[in-house]
């Protein structure tokens, strides 16, 4: 599998950027169907990975504004298709790595694909978006990331400063299957910019997903 950089380069990590995720000194491993109805009752959203449970870090109103806007935009782009937009409320599985975990949103193509009876686990998106967060972008674009290119119907996905105009935009290219996936990338960070989304046949102003943001000057 490879990431092929086709437009710049991707904004760095900072080594300072505190894990995404808390996690406990002494974790506790519990069962999926355990892990589901703890998840049930929960007030915040809890990731589950191969056994162990982790607290998901809540979002600042700038967050969760962007968020709204590209559920917003994407929703009524989309209204006249097969694509179907989904909240963060959606819990993702993740066969390959048994792991269920939530994004800022979705999209998917057609008929949603649940895990096995279960409603709140969807196995295919087709778009994963993530609003980053200090705390969360080094998961996001690390380990995350990699979890996710294991989903066979995943061809985009967004990472969307809330601090700044800069978008990172991965999409699987075309590659013969013996090579693996190749997915490549493009950086925007301009507010009179577009991104094309070609799984969606559609553009997204970023002026759009940053509507009503208020952007920190340098000066």
């Amino acid at each position: 599998m490879v990431i092929a950089p086709v437009i710049d380069q991707v904004k760095p990590v900072s080594s300072e950027i505190s894990p995404d995720i808390a996690q406990s000194n002494n974790p506790t491993f519990v069962t999926l169907d355990e892990y589901r109805a703890i998840a049930e009752t929960a007030e915040e959203h809890l990731e589950y990975r191969n056994g162990e449970i982790f607290t998901m870090s809540g979002g600042s109103h700038p967050h969760s504004r962007i968020a709204v806007n590209m559920i917003a935009f994407l929703s009524i782009s989309l209204r006249d298709t097969n694509f179907e937009v989904c909240n963060g409320d959606m819990r993702i599985w993740i066969p390959e790595f048994k792991c269920g975990t939530y994004a800022d949103l979705l999209v998917i193509n057609g008929e949603p694909e649940f895990n096995g009876t279960r409603t709140d686990e969807i196995l295919n998106p087709l778009l994963i978006v993530e609003v980053l967060s200090p705390s969360t972008e080094g998961y996001d674009r690390g380990d995350k990331f990699r979890k996710y290119r294991s989903i066979h119907s995943l061809g985009e996905y967004l990472l969307i400063s809330q601090s700044e105009p800069y978008i990172e935009h991965y999409f699987k290219s075309d590659a013969k299957p013996e090579n693996g996936d190749t997915w490549q990338f493009q950086i925007r960070d301009r507010l009179d910019q577009k991104i094309t989304l070609p799984s969606l046949n559609i553009e997204v102003p970023l002026a759009e997903i940053y509507r009503r943001i208020t952007i920190k000057s340098d000066d």
